[in-house]
């Protein structure tokens, strides 16, 4: 079963347009660890400074341990820590957003 998490993230101010520029020249080799890593889909969404992110992953803890320590994942995340004022945890014990309400 897949699993879908929403993540909130937050760019440090005048770094919105180094945000999209890196997003649009994703390593290939971070997304074969992504999807190496189990993630079927990324989806990130801005309004101002806060990202909302909607991973859909077969399984999320198992990908943040697999990510942790790639050596695909740590220079992007590395890249990421400039730009972002809030950022992920790859320690793999969070649980992203809570979820409130899906339609039924």
């Amino acid at each position: 079963m897949v699993e879908s998490i929403a993540l909130h993230t937050r760019l440090k101010p005048g770094t919105e347009e180094a945000y999209a520029d890196a997003h649009a020249h994703i390593p290939a080799e971070l997304v074969t660890a992504l999807k190496e890593a189990g993630v079927r889909n990324w989806r990130i969404w801005r309004s101002g400074l806060d990202l909302f992110h909607v991973v859909d992953v077969d399984n999320y803890q198992k990908m943040r341990h697999a990510l942790a320590d790639h050596p695909a994942n740590v220079p992007w995340q590395a890249s990421m820590a400039e730009l972002l004022e809030v950022q992920d945890d790859y320690s793999g014990e969070d649980a992203g957003i809570q979820k409130v309400w899906e339609l039924p």
